[in-house]
């Protein structure tokens, strides 16, 4: 059904439908419980990037925060695609996800804040600032999640996908990609970029009440805050990003 169509690569067509029904509403997918495990997931990221934040202020340990950086990256990465093929693993592979993705968020973060003082705690700030915005413009019906808007967001999200790895491939020719650049067209691209990852955010908060609705099974409720979280990382990852050209064309 394209109903449940979303630009986030771990919410796609008929992901409920495979799911099923619960049997029983009080075994039955709730907006409440996808909200808590939700926040049991912010909590696991920052603790991960708490982790990797202070090793990079400390003279000690500061030389493992590259390799903990990468073994979060890939080690989120395998993650995401274990939960995307068996959903029924969200339970227990959600909360290993979320700390292996702080810990390279808390990496990246301290290297930049190093550059740019300050830009960590900005970036987060708009992130929640930005989610919280979605959430009423959902909530209030300023923005729907029509099927029209539902199609333009994952051509956009798959058109950005695109980009970003043709910008690395040309990366390895020596082709330097205006995606990274602190230029005014790289700042362009990082503000459309932050505005489609926002506007996944609507599509993701109707895919949860979209289970509830169904009455999916309750595991679902894990496999709906994992893939909110996988939008609200990219949404910061590309705020930080933003930032730090923003901060590097001022200098």
């Amino acid at each position: 059904m394209a109903l449940f169509k979303s630009g986030n690569p771990s919410f796609g067509d008929s992901t409920y439908e495979k799911a099923g029904q619960a049997i029983d509403s009080s075994q039955a997918m709730t907006v409440n419980g996808a909200i808590g495990k939700t926040g049991i997931l912010l909590l696991l990221v920052a603790f991960g990037a708490v982790i990797t934040w202070n090793m990079y202020t400390s003279i000690t340990y500061s030389a493992l925060v590259i390799p903990l950086f990468w073994v979060g990256f890939v080690g989120a990465l395998i993650m995401c695609i274990a939960i995307c093929i068996k959903k029924t693993l969200a339970p227990y592979l959600s909360p290993v996800y979320a700390v292996l993705e702080g810990l390279a968020l808390g990496g990246i973060s301290a290297i930049l804040n190093s550059y740019y003082p300050g830009i960590a705690l900005q970036a987060i700030s708009l992130t929640f600032v930005v989610a919280t915005v979605m959430l009423l413009l959902y909530r209030f019906g300023v923005i729907r999640a029509t099927e029209r808007f539902k199609s333009i967001i994952f051509i956009a999200t798959a058109a950005i996908a695109v980009f970003y790895l043709g910008s690395f491939i040309l990366s390895f020719f020596g082709i330097s990609s205006p995606a990274y650049a602190s230029t005014p067209l790289g700042i362009g691209i990082s503000v459309f970029v932050v505005i489609i990852a926002a506007l996944n955010l609507i599509i993701d908060f109707d895919f949860i009440e979209q289970g509830a609705a169904y009455q999916a099974p309750k595991y679902m409720e894990w496999y709906g805050a994992f893939g909110l979280m996988v939008t609200l990382v990219w949404l910061y990852i590309e705020i930080l990003r933003l930032l730090a050209k923003i901060a590097a064309s001022s200098r």
